[in-house]
Order: C-alpha cells, then structure tokens, then sequence
C-alpha cells in the first residue's frame, strides 16, 4: 500500500451497480466503473477477482477455504489469472487435487 502524504485518507467501498432481472454478481469502485472485483466459491477455495484499476488485465487471489493457504496471479484474461492461481495453490499445498476438492 502507498503510504499517504495526508492526515488520514477515506477508505471507500467498492459498490454493486443494479442490473435489473439479473442477480448482481460484481462490485465496482464507485466513480470509476471499470475498476471490478468478484469473488467466487466452491467446498474448498475462495477465487476474489480484480481487474486492472482502468479495466485491463486481471489480479486473482485464490484461498483455501480449510487451511487460509493463498496464491496470487495476474494475466490479460481473468480466466487465466484464475486458473494459474489455483493450480498454483494447490501446488503449494499439494495434498489436494485441482478437480473436486476431494483430499486424497
């Protein structure tokens, strides 16, 4: 984090914009819309997705839910991020496989 050069700095919330018929499934940084963040689960890992501050590229964090173990990725595509950020995880854990969540 950069350190700030004022007294304290507001710390705001990223925001769900309504999207009508349709359950809203990602938050955005108010005033700049192309600033996104997700986040998805399954039984054994959370994936929290964050695009590139101007939209571009994406960061993926990927956390098992168990042990709080984490892996970090970036890539242009955000499936990519995502992948390599749990193969990742998984690797560093290795006692889990990649496909189901099943210890083995």
């Amino acid at each position: 984090m950069k350190p700030s050069t004022k007294k304290s700095t507001r710390w705001t919330s990223f925001i769900a914009a309504p999207m009508r018929g349709r359950a809203i499934r990602g938050l955005h940084e108010e005033g700049n819309p192309k600033h996104r963040v997700r986040v998805e689960h399954n039984r054994e890992t959370l994936l929290v997705h964050i695009s590139g501050e101007e939209g571009q590229g994406w960061t993926t964090l990927a956390i098992d839910r168990d042990s709080r173990e984490w892996s970090v990725a970036q890539d242009i595509r955000q499936l990519s991020a995502a992948t390599s950020a749990h193969e990742g995880l998984y690797r560093k854990l290795g006692d889990r496989s990649t496909d189901g969540g099943h210890r083995g």
